[in-house]
């Protein structure tokens, strides 16, 4: 009976149907309900649906770890929520020394570009803009998202840009998206295919600028105080086995992720 369970045991091993207890993740890991099209955000039926959804749900099944959902909360609350140790990970998250303080980063599983928008009859005006010293020197103003890290360009200009009444921030894409339509500001600054999928939704003409912010890969980042990083370099591998299977890629193709 021990040699037949083991031989079925190899057997769903070699079909990658089954992970050994032993190589699965120390504990459940947590994460929060976003608002963030295409990549997170809850389905018709209240499910969590997106690109980053079936990259995690594919890389913890293939590690045999298990991904709990929980209820959306807003961005600067789910940091906080993470800080506190009330959260394992946040996706779509870029690696940067400050957070290394704090965070274990998983490998990259896809890239994000940041744009520039604007109305499509202001298009001529700003077409030119190239980065935040354009904004900055033509008094352009400019809204984002009242949290995250967007590059190194935008931490070393938003300070300058706040100081001279020219950036405002807001916290949902669809809110950031009227504000840009009742000309509260004249570009609006976030990920690319979000604020297209939002502006889809929301019936709304959005163009963006010709010259990308920032174009940079982004990490699953796992809170240092709850996950062990043995269980990140678990599901790392995991990743990998999928990258070569051409797993990944596949689901990023499906929603046109570069």
């Amino acid at each position: 009976m021990k040699f037949a369970a083991a031989a079925s045991a190899l057997a769903l091993s070699m079909l990658g149907l089954w992970t050994p207890a032993a190589q699965a993740c120390s504990k459940p890991v947590r994460v929060a309900m976003m608002a963030w099209p295409p990549y997170f955000y809850a389905g018709d039926l209240g499910s969590a649906v997106g690109g980053d959804v079936e990259i995690m749900q594919a890389i913890f099944k293939e590690a045999g770890c298990k991904l709990e959902i929980g209820e959306e909360v807003p961005r600067k609350r789910r940091l906080a929520m993470f800080m506190a140790g009330e959260l394992d990970m946040i996706p779509g998250s870029s690696d940067t020394p400050e957070r290394r303080e704090y965070a274990w980063f998983s490998k990259p599983y896809r890239n994000e570009t940041v744009s520039f928008f604007t109305l499509p009859a202001k298009l001529e005006r700003y077409r030119d803009v190239r980065g935040f010293e354009d904004v900055l020197n033509r008094r352009i103003t400019l809204l984002s998202l009242n949290s995250g890290w967007f590059g190194p360009a935008y931490e070393q200009y938003i300070v300058r840009l706040r100081e001279a009444k020219l950036s405002s921030t807001f916290e949902g894409f669809a809110q950031g998206l009227v504000m840009l339509s009742k000309e509260r500001g004249e570009l609006i600054m976030a990920d690319h295919a979000t604020l297209l999928t939002e502006a889809a939704r929301l019936k709304m003409d959005l163009t963006p600028l010709p010259h990308n912010i920032s174009h940079a890969p982004v990490h699953m980042m796992f809170n240092k105080k709850t996950v062990p990083e043995a269980d990140v370099s678990l599901l790392d591998a995991a990743a990998e086995r999928l990258e070569a299977r051409g797993v990944l890629k596949q689901i990023r193709r499906n929603y046109g992720m570069q």
